[in-house]
């Protein structure tokens, strides 16, 4: 390969890299938004360690694929985010079938 097919491998890569990281930096902000609405409405937002966990999973360098390619970091933003919703599903209406709440008839 000559060095202008290395340099456009090279941009297309930094291109994907930086999408990754907007793609990973906007659900933290999704994830933080959404933990912070549950509180001001007085709901439970779920065991504090799957929030931090995934926080601290996007800043740490320790990963368990390099950083230059989030996918992984991704992931548990969004496995973070689930459990917020579903807590948040969970607890809105007894009508909606919540297992905790006993239906009346």
């Amino acid at each position: 390969m000559d060095s202008t097919a290395w340099t456009a491998l090279l941009i297309v890569v930094a291109v994907l890299a930086v999408a990754a990281l907007g793609v990973a930096l906007a659900l933290l902000v999704r994830l933080v938004r959404t933990r912070r609405d549950l509180r001001r409405a007085g709901l439970p937002s779920g065991p504090k360690w799957i929030f931090w966990g995934a926080v601290l999973y996007l800043v740490l360098p320790t990963d368990l694929l390099p950083d230059p390619v989030y996918l992984d970091d991704i992931g548990v933003l969004l496995l973070a985010l689930r459990s917020l919703r579903t807590r948040t599903e969970l607890t809105d209406a007894p009508d909606r079938g919540n297992p905790r709440t006993p239906v009346e008839r």
